[in-house]
């Protein structure tokens, strides 16, 4: 983990927490050299089972008219 001065993390704030993201490792922020603040990247997002699928088919027709039409039905002729 690195240790930085809060002076310097002021200064350069927006890169540090690039590097963060981008190296993935935590920056402990001190102020007098004692810590008063921990910068870690984020969490990797969770793919949920549910819902995976959102958005992904569509319906083509109507879904209550039967598929076969109602003549084929005739079995008690």
């Amino acid at each position: 983990m690195k240790r930085m001065p809060a002076g310097e993390f002021k200064a350069r704030c927006l890169r540090v927490m690039e590097e963060v993201k981008t190296y993935r490792t935590s920056v402990l922020i001190t102020k007098k050299g004692r810590p008063v603040a921990k910068l870690v990247p984020p969490d990797e997002p969770v793919s949920e089972i549910f819902g995976c699928m959102a958005g992904t088919a569509e319906i083509a027709g109507d879904l209550e008219a039967p598929v076969v039409p109602v003549r084929a039905w005739r079995a008690s002729e």
